[in-house]
């Protein structure tokens, strides 16, 4: 694998403060202490623990071979070892310090900042970085695992758009509880799924109020609740599609936490989901298919029984994405709704069986 010798920081606060790019070998006794003293100061671990672990974070070298190690490196310095911010390593599948990378699978691990850098992007753009890399090089999906009480790397992962996976996680004496997470390469090219940002929220609100009433006619009170993604973001998950290449919002869709449900219509065991919505502008490049295609994998690892939709009589664009992607008309589920002060209408119900069904493509 080879990277470009400058990946932009999409997500930092300050771009011009730091590039990332492949680490030199001269680099590597820095990268290591850094990568000790940045686990040292978020550890979630026990002593014990750090101190079977410290090894692994000091041997760069072992890591290069595995795979290839990028550096965040301060105010584009390409000289002084010392500017090195942040680390992390994309590991082929089948070597030793590979733990959870199977078959076209590439892995990030030993993912640091130094603790004076937090705060300005470095983890998202090295993360970012890590995702490009392991595309160029051909891996379907990149795998990592976070230890369970390291709250802020699981909202990291979540954030940038991977997925958790149950049945991979790992427990044992020495490091407790991993879980497992992962982002599948093969979604819509040029388009990323992740959770909502803060600062676009306001955006979500508009652009999907925008896909609706393009399409539909909406009442006063359907477009306030449209537009109202703040609480939908506040107590649920809104999801987004964003465009690698710009960074322009395409679409959203909105799920319940796990093990919670959004709507009367999910039954216990099965995972819901509401106004996904796609920009009038981006549609045609697949991305109500991706969105979709998206919740059935957050279903899959949440070990739902299938997953469910209500969709309005008029929604035929929506009804034929569904029925072609394999959900089915949940009959017995169907019937007449007050969606609004004397405003009733015929809601059809569509449902995903996840036990007997497989992985959709998107």
């Amino acid at each position: 694998m080879s990277v470009a010798a400058s990946v932009e920081p999409r997500t930092n606060t300050n771009p011009d403060s730091f590039i990332v790019r492949e680490a030199r070998t001269d680099e590597f006794e820095a990268i290591g202490a850094l990568t000790v003293r940045a686990f040292d100061a978020g550890s979630h671990g026990s002593a014990r623990w750090r101190e079977w672990r410290r090894p692994a974070e000091r041997d760069v070298s072992a890591r290069s071979e595995a795979g290839t190690v990028l550096v965040a490196v301060a105010d584009g310095s390409e000289s002084q070892a010392s500017a090195v911010i942040g680390t992390t390593t994309v590991l082929r599948a089948g070597t030793d310090l590979a733990r959870l990378a199977r078959g076209d699978e590439a892995e990030l691990r030993f993912t640091a900042v130094a603790p004076e850098a937090r705060g300005a992007g470095v983890a998202d753009a090295l993360v970012h970085a890590g995702l490009e890399l392991a595309r160029r090089g051909g891996a379907r999906a990149v795998v990592l695992d976070v230890g369970a009480a390291n709250t802020q790397a699981r909202r990291l992962a979540e954030r940038v758009g991977f997925a958790r996976v149950k049945g991979r996680d790992t427990e044992d004496e020495t490091a407790g509880v991993e879980l497992a997470y992962r982002y599948d390469l093969t979604q819509t090219e040029g388009i990323r799924i992740r959770l909502v940002r803060h600062g676009e929220i306001e955006a979500i609100g508009r652009l999907t109020e925008r896909a609706y009433s393009n399409d539909y006619e909406v009442t006063p009170s359907y477009a306030e609740d449209l537009r109202d993604a703040a609480s939908r973001a506040r107590r649920d998950e809104v999801w987004v599609a964003e465009d690698t290449a710009t960074g322009q919002i395409l679409g959203s869709v909105w799920t319940p936490r796990p093990g919670e449900r959004i709507s009367q219509l999910a039954r216990p065991g099965e995972l819901d989901f509401r106004m996904l919505a796609v920009a009038p502008e981006a549609r045609g490049r697949g991305i109500g298919q991706a969105l979709a295609g998206h919740v059935i994998a957050l279903g899959r690892d949440r070990g739902a029984s299938r997953v469910v939709m209500n969709s309005g009589p008029e929604m035929l664009g929506a009804h034929r994405l569904y029925e072609r992607l394999g959900f089915v008309h949940l009959t017995d589920r169907e019937g007449p709704k007050e969606v609004a002060p004397g405003i009733v209408v015929h809601l059809y119900a569509f449902g995903y069986d996840l036990s007997a069904s497989p992985a959709v493509e998107i």
